[in-house]
C-alpha cells in the first residue's frame, strides 16, 4: 500500500488544487479503506472481484483509489478477470467524467483529471496487453481526459473517437492503429509517440508536440495541425489530404 501512496503522491503534487493537508487526508483514507478491502482477500477471486466492483462507486476519492488498486492486483493475479476489469475501469471513467463537445471546450492546458480517474487510466495504460483477448478493443471514446498523464501508455488499437485529450501527456505512448478521429489533442505532448496506422481524421492537433512521432501510414485527413511541432516526425505513407498546417 505504501507504494501506491507514493505513486499517487507524485500525481497529486502536479495538481495545484490539492494541498499537503488534503494529500495526507487522502493517504490516510486509502490506508483505512484498504483494511476493509483486505478482509475479502481470503475469499474466492470471484467474490473478491464482486466486492471490489460494489465498492468502486464509493462517494469518496480515497475509497475509489483503494478499490482501483485492488482491481489492478486482481487483474495481475487472476488473468481470467483481466479483460473484465479493464472494461469495468473504462465504465468507471465514463460514468465519472462529463463529456463536453470539442467546440464547447474552453481550453485550459493546466487542466488535470481527477485523481481517481487518473488512477483508473494508469491501470489501463500499463496493463499487460498480452492478456487482452483477440479482436477486442478498449472503448475510451467521448471521454474527457484533458491533462491526463499517459506517459508510455499502451493504447494500441484503442477507440478514442472524439476523446478530449487536450494538454495530455502522451510521451512515448503506443497509439498504433488507434481511432482518434475528431479527437481533441490540442497542446498534447506526443513526443516520440507511436501513431503508426492511427486514424486522426479531423483531429484537433493545434500546438501538439509531435516531435519524433511515428505517423507512418496514419490518416491525418482534415486534421488541424496549426502550430504543431513536427520536427523529425515520420510521415511516410501518411494521408495528409486537406490537413491544415501553419502558413
Amino acid at each position: 500500500m505504501l507504494t501506491v501512496i507514493i505513486n499517487y503522491f507524485h500525481t497529486v503534487k502536479k495538481n495545484s488544487s490539492i494541498n499537503n493537508s488534503q494529500l495526507v487526508k487522502i493517504c490516510l483514507g486509502i490506508q483505512a479503506f484498504q483494511k476493509q478491502v483486505n478482509q475479502t482477500q481470503d475469499k474466492s477471486p470471484k467474490e473478491h472481484l464482486r466486492r471490489a466492483i460494489e465498492q468502486l462507486e464509493s462517494n469518496t476519492i480515497e475509497n475509489s483509489l483503494a478499490v482501483i488498486n485492488d482491481l489492478e492486483l486482481i487483474a495481475k493475479n487472476h488473468p481470467q478477470y483481466h479483460w473484465i476489469i479493464m472494461n469495468i475501469l473504462t465504465i468507471f471513467i465514463r460514468n465519472n467524467t462529463l463529456y463536453i463537445p470539442q467546440e464547447e471546450v474552453t481550453i485550459n492546458l493546466l487542466e488535470k483529471v481527477r485523481l481517481n480517474i487518473q488512477a483508473a487510466l494508469s491501470v489501463i495504460a500499463k496493463r499487460d496487453i498480452n492478456k487482452d483477448p483477440e479482436n477486442e478493443q478498449l472503448d475510451l471514446s467521448y471521454i474527457d481526459m484533458r491533462g491526463a498523464n499517459l506517459n508510455k501508455a499502451n493504447l494500441q488499437q484503442t477507440n478514442l473517437y472524439q476523446a478530449n485529450l487536450a494538454g495530455a501527456n502522451l510521451t512515448e505512448a503506443n497509439l498504433a492503429g488507434a481511432i482518434l478521429s475528431a479527437a481533441n489533442l490540442e497542446g498534447a505532448n506526443l513526443y516520440l509517440a507511436n501513431l503508426e496506422g492511427a486514424i486522426l481524421s479531423a483531429a484537433n492537433l493545434k500546438g501538439a508536440n509531435l516531435k519524433g512521432a511515428n505517423l507512418h501510414c496514419a490518416s491525418l485527413y482534415l486534421a488541424d495541425l496549426h502550430g504543431a511541432i513536427l520536427n523529425d516526425a515520420i510521415l511516410d505513407g501518411a494521408n495528409l489530404r486537406e490537413a491544415k498546417f501553419s502558413e
